[in-house]
């Protein structure tokens, strides 16, 4: 079940109303139906998925007990916890890849390696996710933030809620379990807000990510075909096809929670606006950044020793955070260039610098040294995504030659027909409505006058009645990771 599904739009008004309306006054009761609930929107792609995620509950709620009550072995209690869940993402995820290296590896070196052990596995949705939402607990336990509950169904209904189960936010159990574990009180004002982040979300994700999507595939897919100010095009496009869809996603999970009464963390905080990439990494998928920055990175000594075990420790980040995206190179390709571009910035001292603070802080406008570089940063963050986004490197290198040796402009055409005007005055008015509400992404409606507010909601309805598309493929990028 997707968000942007006629059954998600008759699943959550249902739900909703039998969950605050029906069984409000039993907690226990409440958390057993957002359990069979979020099994039910989990289970419409394959019920056979519904195993695997029962199966990482259970070996995870049972390892948080024992990490805390078999305190001379916690060590070995967490690794179990460790290997568990990398080995459910090593199978499902990277066997294939694994095997398939190892084959180009050997013919290579001269051996010719008939592949017969690849296997035709299903990728179950959302597994990177929960997985490392299920191993934060166990972290949590061991480095004593956090005491294991015994409420077994309310720790499954922590790893399952609907939600943000798909493709997060990666939640702490700290912050989403302890939500879960208490009574939850009905918030006129909080479903208000989650109501506008949803809209919010659906536009994202409907009129921008949506509407670029078959510009982008056919630009990716006919690389060869287009001249270097098409692939450009093509890029730019992705980027923000990309963060609508994501950043969309994460927006309605986050308005979906608000209205029973849970609040999730911000994934992303007008990333386009990044006046460097480290600031980029602070405001992009930023559970996940969050969840490497804290199980890895300051396990590992983070930058309290010399600069060079701390060069170490980020490339280790952004090698990991490319392989968690894909069992393909591209991806760890995309992040190794990352690394490289952060360890840049990192030995200029600037990776802190634009943490507490957005672009135009204290003006209206953006300083013209702002414009230049969120442009270069932009740049940068595009140029990786056609790693991210090329099927092999092989196409990745040949898009990148075809980028640079074929100077030419050429117009190009929609392949529906469609005006391609119209795409970048969209792009343009996105831009600059998010400029407008860059300070506060939890509540991209907030304006002073109801007549405004009024209007925005019109056009954005609209604008998602004109830009739907029933042809195209319409689940979310970031399911296949």
């Amino acid at each position: 079940m997707v968000f942007n599904s006629l059954e998600f739009f008759i699943f959550l008004p249902v739900v909703f109303i039998l969950y605050w309306f029906v069984l409000k006054k039993n907690l226990k009761v409440q958390n057993v139906f957002l359990l069979l609930c979020s099994y039910l929107f989990y289970g419409w792609w394959d019920w056979r998925f519904l195993s695997l995620i029962f199966l990482s509950t259970l070996v995870d709620y049972f390892i948080g007990l024992q990490i805390h009550k078999d305190t001379n072995r916690k060590r070995v209690w967490l690794w179990c916890s460790i290997l568990f869940n990398i080995g459910l993402l090593g199978f499902f995820k990277y066997f294939n890849f694994f095997i398939a290296s190892w084959i180009d590896a050997c013919q290579l070196v001269g051996y010719d390696i008939k592949s017969t052990w690849t296997l035709k596995i299903l990728l179950p949705v959302g597994i990177s996710f929960y997985t490392f939402q299920t191993m934060s607990y166990s972290f949590d336990i061991y480095y004593q933030r956090l005491k294991p509950t015994k409420d077994f169904l309310g720790f499954a209904a922590f790893v399952s809620f609907f939600p943000q189960l798909v493709a997060g936010p990666i939640e702490r159990a700290s912050n989403l379990l302890s939500q879960i574990l208490n009574k939850r009180t009905f918030s006129y004002e909080q479903c208000v807000s989650g109501l506008k982040l949803i809209l919010w979300g659906l536009f994202k994700k409907v009129v921008i990510a949506d509407a670029l999507a078959p510009i982008v595939d056919d630009v990716f897919a006919n690389y060869n075909d287009y001249s270097a100010s098409t692939l450009i095009m093509g890029i730019v496009f992705f980027s923000f096809q990309v963060y609508g869809d994501f950043s969309g996603y994460s927006d309605i999970a986050i308005g979906t929670s608000k209205l029973f009464g849970i609040e999730l963390m911000s994934n992303f905080k007008f990333p386009n606006f990044s006046r460097n990439v480290a600031e980029y990494w602070q405001r992009w998928h930023v559970s996940l950044s969050t969840w490497f920055r804290h199980y890895i990175y300051i396990p590992l000594g983070g930058s309290r020793e010399s600069k060079l075990k701390s060069i170490r420790n980020i490339c280790i980040i952004f090698l990991v955070s490319g392989f968690w995206h894909g069992a393909n190179w591209t991806f760890i390709f995309w992040g190794a260039f990352h690394a490289i571009v952060f360890v840049t910035v990192f030995l200029m001292g600037r990776n802190a610098i634009y943490k507490n603070s957005v672009i135009g802080q204290n003006t209206v406008l953006p300083s013209f040294l702002e414009v230049i570089q969120v442009l270069v940063t932009f740049a940068i963050v595009s140029f990786s995504r056609i790693f991210f986004r090329s099927q092999s490197i092989t196409d990745a290198f040949q898009f990148i030659g075809r980028m640079f040796s074929n100077f030419s402009y050429a117009p190009y055409a929609h392949p529906s027909g469609y005006r391609m005007l119209d795409y970048y005055i969209l792009i343009a008015l996105f831009v600059i409505y998010e400029y407008a509400i860059r300070k506060d992404e939890r509540n991209p409606f907030k304006f002073k006058y109801k007549a405004v507010r009024f209007v925005l909601y019109t056009v954005v309805i609209l604008a998602m009645l004109l830009f739907y598309d029933s042809s195209i493929d319409r689940s979310f990028i970031y399911f296949q990771f």
